[in-house]
């Protein structure tokens, strides 16, 4: 196992990119078996998730190639309908490939994908969406058998508890495509994914009406074709980037960015008086301020509201910026593991049910710290950034599932970070569990 060592107080300028998006990547690797002609897929990040999908798809009978580092080539020609647990276990999102199986075989055997750290996010809106198409849905022994063959497009109301669901929405969207009639799905999920996955699909000749919007429609077609297609740049990355610039950097440019998509970021830190110059859509230079940043209230709403997958790495600057800032997590309900963390670097953090009420100060010390999920990760490295002393962070491979060499890229820009083997970290008292 490795831990990432990062000594705190270095200075973080150049330029560095963001990958593409994973969270739009994988539903778009699960489009692919809709058609038995051959997609391209280009900008597909290097990542840990990306890999498992590709076995999974291979698994199933498609032909996958990696021409190179970011393009993916795969050909679904004669595919199977089931996906067992062995490789469905290893990754939560290839539930997303219920949709495409059920809209192309008409039939689709999935097991049930296991639970995750940052809280529940059951399946049970996704299959109330394919019992809405008029689907036959069977749950037993923890696998989800799906009958397609009298499926029709219907209105479909895709709205639960915390709002619409993004995989919900990728899945019910990937099956209608396929199924005749017309599908109508309220309360879809608006997110820029879902809307790269709707832009591969109509580039592949499906009929979608309302993309972006909380209201799509789908006209189901015959057939499909292939396609070449590049994945939209991460948010969360470009996200977490400019975050650690405002906490270390001068002038710190990140490039190949959407910033359009990242409205609901800039706008908080411009509220905290982060310094930061628009030099396009695709580019933003951000420092450190001079003088002390001003807190300021987060709340976490699906897009346009400021993602979930960036609470946590903004609890680490709002942890080094003097005052009380409140951070309401409105999505998942454990999003809040890497509290602990932060208050062993010296962080004060109080948790009051869905509210973290961080009395920000003017630093961090540096402290040997457990990631417990993939953006905990980010929010440790981040905190780490600007500690004083060494930070040692402990199951990174969290980082590998949704970062792409996000050590190098830190490095390459001023960051004194480093993967080392476990062995190497120092003995302390710090005991993993």
């Amino acid at each position: 196992m490795e831990v990432m060592r990062i000594e705190g107080g270095q200075t973080l300028s150049g330029n560095i990119s963001a990958s593409g998006a994973k969270n739009a990547a994988l539903p778009i690797f699960a489009a692919t078996l809709l058609t038995e002609e051959t997609c391209i897929l280009e900008n597909v990040p290097n990542l840990s998730d990306i890999w498992f999908m590709a076995q999974i798809l291979q698994h199933l009978g498609a032909e996958v190639e990696q021409p190179d580092p970011t393009t993916w080539k795969i050909t679904a020609g004669t595919i199977a309908h089931r996906a067992p647990y062995d490789l469905v276990r290893k990754m939560r999102a290839s539930v997303c490939l219920m949709g495409p199986l059920a809209g192309r075989l008409k039939r689709a055997e999935i097991s049930l994908p296991g639970g995750c750290v940052i809280g529940p996010r059951p399946i049970d809106m996704h299959l109330k969406g394919f019992a809405g198409l008029g689907m036959e849905v069977t749950v037993d022994k923890g696998y989800v058998f799906l009958n397609a063959e009298q499926a029709s497009g219907n209105p479909i109301f895709l709205g639960g508890r915390h709002g619409s669901t993004v995989t919900g929405t990728a899945n019910i969207l990937m099956a209608a495509v396929l199924t005749p009639g017309e599908t109508v799905i309220e309360c879809a999920a608006c997110e820029p994914e879902v809307v790269d996955l709707c832009n591969m699909l109509v580039q592949m000749g499906a009929e979608i009406f309302g993309i972006g919007s909380p209201t799509l429609t789908i006209r189901g077609v015959d057939r499909l074709g292939g396609c070449t297609y590049r994945i939209l740049p991460d948010r969360i990355e470009a996200g977490t980037y400019i975050i650690a610039g405002s906490m270390a950097g001068e002038n710190l440019t990140i490039n190949d960015i959407r910033l359009s998509d990242l409205a609901a970021l800039t706008d908080k830190l411009k509220e905290a008086g982060v310094p930061m110059q628009i030099n396009s859509d695709n580019s933003i230079t951000v420092s450190r301020s001079e003088s002390p940043l001003k807190p300021v209230d987060v709340v976490t709403h699906p897009h346009p509201g400021f993602a979930t997958d960036l609470q946590a790495q903004m609890s680490s600057l709002m942890s080094v910026t003097p005052g009380i800032s409140i951070i309401t997590e409105k999505i998942f309900p454990n999003r809040f593991m890497h509290v602990p963390e932060l208050q062993r670097m010296g962080a004060d953090i109080a948790i009051e049910g869905p509210n973290a009420i961080v009395k920000g100060q003017a630093g961090l010390s540096g402290a040997p710290v457990m990631a417990s999920d993939l953006r905990a990760s980010a929010a440790l490295i981040l905190a780490g950034l600007v500690a004083e002393g060494i930070t040692w962070v402990l199951r990174i491979y969290h980082l590998d599932r949704g970062y792409d060499k996000i050590d190098d890229k830190l490095r390459a820009v001023g960051a004194n970070i480093d993967r080392l083997p476990e062995k190497e970290m120092p003995n302390t008292q710090f005991e993993l569990k």
